[in-house]
């Protein structure tokens, strides 16, 4: 499980190559985040529910978003184009605009293993999707930022804004 400090983690290590972060967090997630601390920290308010129709978005765009900890449940909604969460919904956007995403499963080996599970992670890679494992069970250790954020680097030239989607 993800501690109210990594993500914070996270957000110092981007912010030191120069990304301007802001946090997106599904319902459930924001439970475990300290969002007076991130939006202290990121300058931007933590956001996990979608705006109201009419509204202004409180975000600006990003250019790469990593994804974590992604769960069996997210991933299969992600690649069914399910959006019923901020998370969820920006991710299957990122997808379809082509940027770049770095994706965390949070998960067992037997659900990694089960074939929708397993058919949904290919659907993802295929179109894009990068995948970085905790630990090679894949549920137990800190969330490795710094793999993510050098997989991110690869593509990009340049550093932008990035989100961060906590997914649970």
């Amino acid at each position: 499980m993800t501690d109210r400090t990594q993500v914070s983690e996270l957000v110092e290590l981007a912010q030191a190559e120069g990304w301007d972060v802001f946090v997106v967090a599904s319902p459930n997630g924001v439970r475990f985040l300290d969002t007076d601390a991130l939006e202290a920290q990121t300058g931007h308010p933590v956001r996990w529910e979608f705006e109201q129709p009419g509204t202004e978005d409180l975000l600006p765009p990003a250019d790469a978003i990593i994804a974590a900890p992604l769960t069996t449940n997210r991933m299969a909604k992600w690649s069914a184009g399910i959006g019923d969460t901020l998370p969820l919904a920006l991710l299957v956007e990122a997808v379809g605009e082509g940027l770049p995403v770095v994706a965390i499963p949070h998960d067992k080996q037997e659900q990694a293993n089960f074939p929708a599970v397993r058919e949904a992670r290919e659907r993802l890679a295929g179109w894009g999707v990068w995948f970085v494992r905790i630990t090679e069970d894949g549920e137990t250790g800190p969330l490795p930022w710094t793999r993510a954020l050098n997989v991110l680097g690869e593509p990009l030239t340049a550093a932008g804004s990035a989100t961060v989607c906590q997914n649970r």
